[in-house]
């Protein structure tokens, strides 16, 4: 270090410190980017000096990093280079020697003009040649200047991004307005709806309290025509009544009058028969009659195939209509018929007015009588899909059976018919084409529906 004394003491006596016999002058207050850029060189230029060169008050921070000395020791470094001019002048050395020809320019009171005012004040606050105070000021007011543009420059990129802001927030605020403006439409458009639909509904209900009013009215007079109705019918079965007992009574009378003779006939018949069966033995045994091996319906094919029929057709048919209850009866007096009836296919044809549980009483009860009367084994059939509750027990000779689940009673039909034994009668009444074919292939007689409602109507 002693090579830089002789500079040492020309920064010195340039500064003009007290030590050298110049008058002393208070500190200048110094901008905030200058302040911290000397204790910046200060703080570098404290590296490489000796611990006994340096106060005590610096020493602690001596041992930090350049870096971290300026930003922990600042304000001591600060105070010391305000108060110890020897501690100045060694520092400024060592920045004039780092700063290079700015820093001999400095002391010479030359900066030049594009040099940083910060740096040119830093310098010239730490060496403090001639005229430094003049350089600290122009520097400070450089930086004062720079920091007021500064301001000015961002307060204008504020007012530019409110501006770009409130800019956004107009065509927003637009946008925004304009969707309202169509909801409103839209609103409106939907109001009118509602009110057009408004009053469509109260025309309608208008409409229907008046006929609900008519209903009213009309029920009561039918109500007032049924207890009439009633009435008539109360006062028609009592003369009924009393028509059936005077029956009655004659029919007792007549009873016995023609039990009497009945007895007188039954002699009579049996007297007749007794003479006809001998003279058919008799005339058998003189015609000499053989017995023969073909039968009538032979004889009628061979002539149909010799000759056609003289009378072009015109014989009447022996067969009865499906709907026919004599066709029912027909069958029903063969040796062990059975009867198979599709219960809801009749009871829908025959009083569908009712309830189900209705129709199926009515319509097992119809078929007991009938099963009662002809002797014939009775099956109904009904369709399992509903719940059935209610079902009264079946009268003697009627079985009652419904399909089970998956299963319809058209396809339990077809099983009762096909296990029956070959040869056995087997009528099946239902109106259902379907059904009434595929009895058919397996041998049984199909009926309709109305056959078995007007052969039970007679009973």
């Amino acid at each position: 270090m002693p090579a830089q004394e002789p500079f040492a003491d020309e920064v010195a006596e340039a500064a003009g410190d007290p030590g050298q016999g110049q008058g002393f002058e208070p500190e200048p207050n110094l901008a905030e980017p200058v302040r911290q850029r000397v204790i910046t060189l200060a703080a570098a230029a404290i590296t490489g000096m000796r611990l006994d060169e340096l106060p005590m008050a610096l020493r602690r921070v001596a041992k930090f990093a350049p870096n971290r000395r300026a930003r922990l020791g600042g304000p001591i470094i600060a105070t010391q280079l305000a108060g110890d001019p020897l501690l100045r002048q060694r520092l400024a050395s060592r920045a004039v020697e780092e700063a290079g020809e700015l820093g001999l320019a400095v002391i010479d009171g030359t900066p030049p003009a594009a040099a940083d005012p910060v740096e040119v004040a830093a310098l010239a606050y730490l060496a403090r040649p001639e005229g430094w105070r003049d350089l600290v000021a122009a520097a400070t007011d450089a930086v004062r200047v720079e920091t007021a543009s500064a301001a000015v420059e961002e307060r204008v990129r504020e007012i530019e991004q409110r501006a770009a802001r409130a800019e956004h927030d107009r065509a927003v605020v637009r946008v925004e307005a304009d969707k309202l403006r169509d909801e409103l439409a839209r609103l409106r458009d939907e109001t009118g709806g509602l009110r057009e639909e408004i009053r469509t509904l109260g025309k309608a209900v208008r409409e229907a309290q008046v006929r609900e009013r008519k209903a009213s009215e009309m029920l009561a007079t039918e109500k007032g025509r049924a207890a009439r109705a009633a009435a008539d019918h109360d006062a028609e079965v009592r003369r009924l009544k009393s028509k059936l007992a005077e029956a009655e009574s004659l029919a007792g009378a007549a009873r016995q009058t023609a039990k009497g003779a009945r007895a007188v006939d039954d002699a009579r018949l049996w007297l007749l028969l007794e003479t006809i069966g001998r003279a058919a033995v008799g005339l058998r045994r003189e015609l000499a009659l053989e017995p023969t091996d073909r039968m009538p319906a032979d004889f009628v094919a061979d002539v149909h195939s010799a000759q056609p029929d003289a009378t072009g057709g015109a014989t009447g048919a022996r067969a009865l209509d499906a709907d026919d209850p004599a066709r029912l009866d027909q069958l029903l007096v063969l040796p062990k018929a059975h009867l198979v009836v599709d219960g809801y296919n009749v009871t829908k044809r025959g009083f569908a007015e009712i309830s189900l549980e209705q129709q199926r009483g009515r319509l097992v009860k119809g078929l007991g009588g009938l099963a009662a009367q002809t002797r014939a084994e009775v099956t109904v059939v009904f369709d399992g899909a509903e719940r059935v509750v209610g079902l009264p027990p079946a009268p003697r000779g009627v079985r009652v059976l419904f399909s089970r689940k998956g299963e319809t009673a058209d396809e339990l039909i077809r099983r009762l018919v096909r296990a029956e034994p070959a040869g056995r009668p087997v009528v099946v009444v239902s109106s259902d084409r379907e059904v009434a074919d595929g009895v058919r292939r397996h041998g049984a007689y199909p009926l309709g529906a109305d056959a078995l409602l007007r052969r039970l109507s007679r009973s």
